[in-house]
């Protein structure tokens, strides 16, 4: 395998959250989203093209985690010869239930998300991480290290970076072009993810023409955090094949 692999983060985290995966996989590229580890801010509707032009010259494989992997996905609508496979993470079509997509996070969980907008407080992006873990049979223990590790509390998402972001989850609905993404892709989600349903990675696995499916058992919205060692073996495998 020769291909860059490149990461992108979800909404609220940075890429400092793939700090397992960056040991890993060294040669990896690590993004941060707009309003995120100290990136610049830029209204939602630019931040396809920004993720675009970091992309290496060569076509990438490019990983992306729930918003990021919904990124990933419009990238690969946008611009198919930037990249040559994708992986997704715990990601989506559409975040929002609509009508004919049953498999939406639901209203109690967006909520949460719009208060973390309107009170602008850490208690609410910290009571995210944790709906993050929901699923995972972390100890106390493990979940404190997880928290304070992952999480890049030097250079916190901004306001904007946090308005701009959840606004994208409430509207980005791609669905309707799945079935035009023939690029190889993985599809990696944990059966017990609080925040987007399994059952949207089932619909996915369906309408992407060249995807497969890892399920992945006890386990929450962050695989790669919480399974890390499963998580990078699978990817590396997957890699190796294309």
């Amino acid at each position: 395998m020769n291909r860059k692999m490149v990461f992108l983060h979800g909404w609220g985290q940075s890429e400092r959250i793939w700090f397992q995966q960056r040991q890993f996989f060294p040669d990896a590229t690590f993004i941060n989203l707009p309003g995120h580890g100290g990136a610049a801010d830029a209204p939602g509707e630019q931040w396809s093209q920004i993720v675009a032009d970091l992309l290496p010259e060569q076509p990438a494989i490019l990983i992306g985690w729930s918003l990021g992997g919904m990124l990933a996905m419009e990238i690969a609508c946008r611009w198919p010869e930037r990249l040559s496979a994708l992986a997704l993470i715990s990601s989506t079509p559409s975040f929002r239930l609509r009508e004919g997509w049953e498999h939406g996070c639901n209203q109690e969980v967006f909520s949460d998300f719009e208060q973390a907008v309107v009170s602008k407080s850490p208690k609410m992006m910290n009571r995210f991480f944790a709906l993050m873990m929901l699923g995972d049979d972390l100890s106390r223990s493990a979940y404190n290290t997880l928290a304070r590790v992952a999480v890049d509390r030097q250079s916190p998402t901004t306001a904007a970076g946090i308005t701009a972001g959840l606004e994208l989850l409430s509207t980005i609905d791609l669905r309707g072009q799945l079935h035009a993404l023939s690029m190889p892709t993985l599809i990696m989600h944990g059966k017990q993810d609080a925040i987007v349903p399994f059952a949207a990675s089932l619909a996915m696995a369906k309408a992407l023409p060249n995807a497969q499916a890892q399920k992945f058992e006890a386990c929450g919205h962050a695989p790669f955090l919480t399974q890390a060692q499963t998580f990078n073996n699978s990817l590396e495998a997957w890699c190796q094949t294309l």
